[in-house]
């Protein structure tokens, strides 16, 4: 009995670490169990940029890229695991798989100063060319803290405000 006992208690401290390893690594098991079936956009995370490539009401083609690029339209403002309602100045992006709801993000728009955008109704903002044909304004001014359309100048003629995170981009039509 003895020697059974000092087994035991020499194996406990290894048990325990394989414990730990194990429940630390069910959560990232769990992690990449959540991400199967999501794209990489599908799978970003609050703060990450967002470039649409094609705006569609069903199957948009977008990519994750760096925040300071003029192709970031978007920024992640919120992450949902089930489709919501995002608030009245984001745009919402969904990815279902069989019917169900795998990912769900609110975005915030992430415009750069000098660049152009194009505005569609049903489909959200995406990078354009700056000429008339092609796009539907042009960011004169962006103003980060503060969201206030009376900031803006007379070299613009309409504002986007939005309040989380605060920022205003003065906006000029093409």
């Amino acid at each position: 009995m003895r020697k059974g006992a000092t087994r035991l208690r020499r194996a406990l401290p290894m048990v325990l670490v394989a414990l730990s390893m194990a429940l630390t690594g069910c959560s990232a098991a769990q992690e990449a169990v959540n991400n199967i079936g999501k794209s990489d956009t599908g799978r970003s995370k609050v703060g990450d940029c967002i470039n649409v490539i094609e705006g569609s009401i069903v199957d948009s083609k977008t990519e994750p890229v760096d925040c300071a690029s003029p192709k970031a339209v978007y920024k992640v403002a919120k992450v949902y695991g089930a489709k919501t309602e995002c608030a009245a100045d984001y745009t919402s992006y969904e990815e279902t798989m069989k019917g169900m709801t795998r990912a769900f993000l609110c975005l915030a728009p992430n415009f750069q100063q000098g660049s152009c955008y194009k505005d569609n109704m049903l489909t959200g903002y995406t990078f354009a060319e700056c000429t008339p044909s092609k796009a539907s304004f042009r960011v004169v001014s962006r103003i980060d803290g503060q969201s206030d359309e009376n900031l803006c100048g007379s070299d613009a003629d309409s504002a986007i405000t939005v309040p989380d995170p605060k920022v205003t981009f003065c906006t000029q039509k093409l």
